[in-house]
């Protein structure tokens, strides 16, 4: 009956438990294709741009989001200073899925309050993400780490998973990846 009690009281409270990863995202080896989105910081704010396209062989990370969070303004500002040394040849953006999610002038002043000064945000379209990264609408948050146009890490978060030891990995990968 203790069993059973626990069971209703689990379902019930809208708490959800995997023990699977969160699969999101373009699989390692595989190339980031281009997809434009409207950035919403920096001097390029208000313009479509393809980061992907202008990083050509150089490493690069792609944040996707479906919302803002104080956890993926953790996760930024802990990767801001490696990416944004003056010879780290990172480019790190984050995409926000949906332009209803939220508006450009909103993200602007979320970034601002985290405190992001480098890494540019910006809004897709879609909420599904760009077709061909295979975004998973499990995923609350989807980071992929590539260089010379392959992917070489893919992180993956439902919501509520991305804590400080997840951020920790994700910022030594990233960190490993300026080293070569």
């Amino acid at each position: 009956m203790i069993r059973f009690s626990l069971l209703v009281a689990l379902c019930c409270s809208g708490i959800s438990y995997s023990a699977e990863p969160c699969i999101s995202g373009i699989p390692v080896g595989q190339r980031p294709g281009p997809y434009s989105f409207l950035v919403a910081t920096g001097p390029q704010r208000g313009q479509q741009t393809c980061y992907v396209c202008e990083t050509g062989d150089n490493p690069g990370c792609v944040i996707f989001a479906r919302k803002v969070s104080d956890s993926l303004g953790q996760l930024l500002l802990k990767i801001e200073p490696v990416v944004s040394r003056e010879k780290s040849p990172i480019k790190t953006w984050m995409t926000i899925l949906g332009e209803k999610t939220i508006s450009i002038d909103n993200l602007g002043q979320w970034s601002k309050a985290q405190g992001l000064k480098s890494i540019p945000v910006g809004i897709f379209d879609d909420e599904d993400g760009p077709p061909s990264y295979k975004i998973s609408q499990d995923a609350e948050i989807t980071v992929l780490i590539f260089n010379q146009k392959k992917v070489v890490n893919n992180f993956a978060f439902r919501s509520g998973e991305l804590n400080e030891k997840s951020i920790k990995q994700i910022v030594e990968s990233l960190s490993n990846l300026e080293k070569k």
